[in-house]
């Protein structure tokens, strides 16, 4: 787990807030969280648990994982994969049996990829070359 980077979560935050035209004291009072807490949060002096971020994050409505993704949480990749889980099991316009096939589908996907990065890594390591594009 990446070690939280509170300065970049805290004007982050404190932009988002702003953005939606909240007080310190509202953002608090929404999230559930003390406004002198939340104002530590913001001048990157407390790190907050993701419990606290999902917390902020719903009181702005505005994604939990680019929170956590500011805080070092979570990374890019795994955001990425969550919101695009997410995104399928939320379409109103499929069954629940035609969303796990999708899912099942996409991890299929994703293991593939992974699997033949792992081997174009493992034959660059062996050669001593470098996985890219050959020059023509």
């Amino acid at each position: 787990m990446a070690s939280l980077n509170v300065g970049n979560l805290g004007e982050y935050l404190r932009e988002q807030r702003r953005t939606a035209q909240l007080s310190l004291r509202q953002l608090a009072e929404a999230a559930g969280v003390s406004n002198p807490y939340l104002s530590q949060i913001e001048r990157g002096l407390r790190k907050p648990s993701a419990e606290v971020l999902q917390q902020v994050a719903k009181a702005l409505r505005i994604s939990a994982e680019t929170l956590y993704v500011r805080a070092g949480i979570l990374d890019e990749k795994e955001r990425d994969e969550l919101e695009t889980r997410a995104v399928l099991l939320a379409d109103p316009s499929i069954n629940e049996r035609q969303k796990q096939v999708l899912l099942q589908i996409y991890d299929s996907f994703r293991k593939e990829n992974a699997a033949e990065a792992a081997d174009t890594a493992g034959t660059a390591d062996a050669t001593g070359a470098t996985a890219g594009p050959t020059p023509s």
